[in-house]
């Protein structure tokens, strides 16, 4: 199971809250319009989805459990519940949820190559208990990319790009230029410190090197949908990039002392933040060993 750590984060723009009418009843899930996109939480992680003349485009899909609910409140908030697009951000089960009823429907499903892969087969992660099953020829991608990618869906350009070995080894995000929105996917979170999937491609460097695309792509007042929680800026998204460059200096340091993971929380490199973030603990474990893990022969 995923480690919930609250902390905050200064908010992104207001959003307006759509009406009663537009949530599902049978769930928890609410509904925020931003920019126009819809934004869905309660399903397992934020969905954002933007409707088109033969259905919605949704970016992730959240728990497979919630996609009747999922559905049901797209279907309040943009009078449409056939799914004409799916864009999976990256392979956990917490965004696949809705693959198949996507697939049953004849809607396209969008990924990074890898992602296609790792949902064709059983896989293991540190991040959730047991086996997490391959998911049917109908609820597998049928586009991929290795690094970008884009589409013109109701009038406008959606566009993705990869987020190398970021969270897992297949991450995307996914622009809406026109809104100046970016869905971030699985390495940005407004909830809690973020995750990386260490044994299944995540690593600190790629880490990094995605806070740096992200930063370079959004302007400061750019809104930043996280893969839970409020909506973040581009300012936002570079001032993580800054703490997460410091700490990765004082993980390289620890490293050529021949730190272990637990050294390196011990020697509490995130204190300053730890009143506004919480404990980060399994993020600095994962983080640390990812670095083990590429430069330590084995």
């Amino acid at each position: 199971m995923l480690i919930n750590r609250r902390f905050l984060l200064s908010a992104g723009p207001p959003a307006l809250l759509l009406p009663a009418s537009a949530l599902a009843r049978g769930a928890d899930i609410t509904v925020t319009d931003v920019n126009g996109l819809a934004v869905l939480a309660g399903a397992g992680c934020n969905v954002v989805a933007l409707p088109g003349p033969e259905g919605a485009l949704l970016v992730d899909g959240g728990r497979a459990v919630n996609a009747a609910q999922l559905l049901k409140a797209v279907s309040g908030a943009l009078k449409t519940r056939r799914v004409h697009t799916l864009i999976n951000t990256h392979w956990h089960p917490d965004q696949t949820g809705c693959n198949e009823a996507a697939g049953r429907g004849g809607g396209q499903i969008i990924s990074h190559e890898v992602t296609r892969l790792y949902l064709g087969r059983d896989a293991r992660s540190p991040l959730y208990e047991g086996v997490i099953k391959a998911l049917p020829p109908r609820g597998r991608p049928t586009k991929t990319t290795y690094n970008t990618g884009s589409l013109e869906f109701a009038g406008e350009t959606v566009a993705y790009r990869y987020l190398p070995a970021a969270h897992t080894d297949g991450d995307l995000f996914v622009h809406f230029p026109k809104r100046n929105v970016i869905a971030a996917g699985g390495p940005v979170s407004a909830v809690r410190w973020p995750v990386m999937d260490h044994l299944n491609g995540a690593f600190m460097h790629g880490f990094l090197r995605s806070y740096e695309i992200l930063a370079a792509v959004a302007k400061p007042d750019t809104i930043i949908i996280p893969a839970d929680g409020p909506t973040l800026t581009g300012a936002d998204i570079v001032r993580q990039k800054d703490m997460y460059w410091a700490l990765f200096r004082q993980m390289f340091a620890g490293f050529n002392k021949g730190f272990g993971p637990r050294d390196l929380i011990e020697t509490r490199p995130l204190k300053d933040y730890e009143a506004q973030y919480g404990d980060p603990a399994q993020f600095l474990d994962a983080a640390y060993r990812s670095l083990q893990l590429a430069t330590v022969p084995h």
